[in-house]
């Protein structure tokens, strides 16, 4: 299987790919690359019904121009912490930002999340973000207010009095009762549509079934969410736990 970067002839193949209807999946198999740089691709350049192979040719030299200008000059980049391999960092940064833009998470916001995802400290500064992503300080203001609304997010002040945004262990617990909570909004719209339309109308009725199901999905949701975060939700050891020697008795207390 190819590696490398895509060509500009393999872009003009997803192109005809997608306007004949084709599967990511398939489009890849022509190509003998992996459905996610196809997907990844297709996704940061205008989705399936907007890609075009020579703006994702010249978009794709523009990014890659400003990475090197960004590179530190006369001496490679530093290394990064725990030994990890910059390229497939970044690689999995962009695969991660595509699946959050496919799940309907808007381009900017999903750059910022996942940004917040990979960082081990799980925050950053907004001028972290901005030399990170390479993007305006609005960009990032807009993004953190949109990742606040969703219960992804949150803002508080360091030390230094900065402003820091923040991405807790239990983000996705935060997110998902933020999400099922607003769903009783459509429940109660529905319901009151039941009153005006008549609740033995053929769309009274229907208004009734839109009603009930969001309500049960809402409600296992919910279950859900606290049966996992009681059974599943984990924390990254301590230094103190990886450093401990090997002759420390834990049952003994310190001395």
């Amino acid at each position: 299987m190819p590696g490398g970067r895509l060509t500009q002839q393999e872009r003009q193949q997803i192109a005809s790919g997608l306007a004949d209807g084709l599967a990511y999946a398939e489009i890849a198999r022509g190509l003998d690359r992996p459905t996610s740089t196809v997907t990844r691709e297709v996704m940061r350049n205008g989705g399936p019904t907007a890609y075009r192979a020579d703006l994702a040719h010249r978009a794709t030299e523009r990014r890659t121009h400003r990475r090197r200008q960004a590179a530190p000059r006369g001496a490679e980049a530093p290394p990064l912490a725990h030994g990890r391999d910059a390229e497939a960092v970044r690689e999995y940064e962009e695969t991660l930002t595509t699946v959050f833009i496919q799940s309907g998470l808007p381009k900017m916001m999903a750059r910022v999340l996942v940004c917040l995802y990979t960082t081990d400290t799980g925050s950053l500064t907004a001028s972290e973000l901005v030399q990170r992503l390479q993007v305006s300080p609005a960009s990032i203001s807009k993004a953190i207010t949109f990742l606040e609304s969703q219960g992804l997010a949150r803002r508080e002040r360091d030390d230094r009095r900065r402003e820091r945004y923040v991405i807790d262990d239990d983000v996705w617990y935060q997110a998902t009762v933020a999400s099922a909570r607003s769903l009783a909004q459509v429940v109660e719209t529905s319901r009151q549509g039941v009153r005006i339309l008549g609740p033995d109308t053929p769309a009274g009725t229907r208004l009734e079934n839109i009603a009930r199901f969001v309500d049960f999905v809402s409600e296992s949701t919910l279950r859900a969410a606290e049966q996992a975060r009681e059974v599943l939700h984990t924390k990254a050891e301590t230094a103190s736990d990886d450093t401990a020697g090997p002759d420390t008795d834990p049952e003994q207390p310190a001395r």
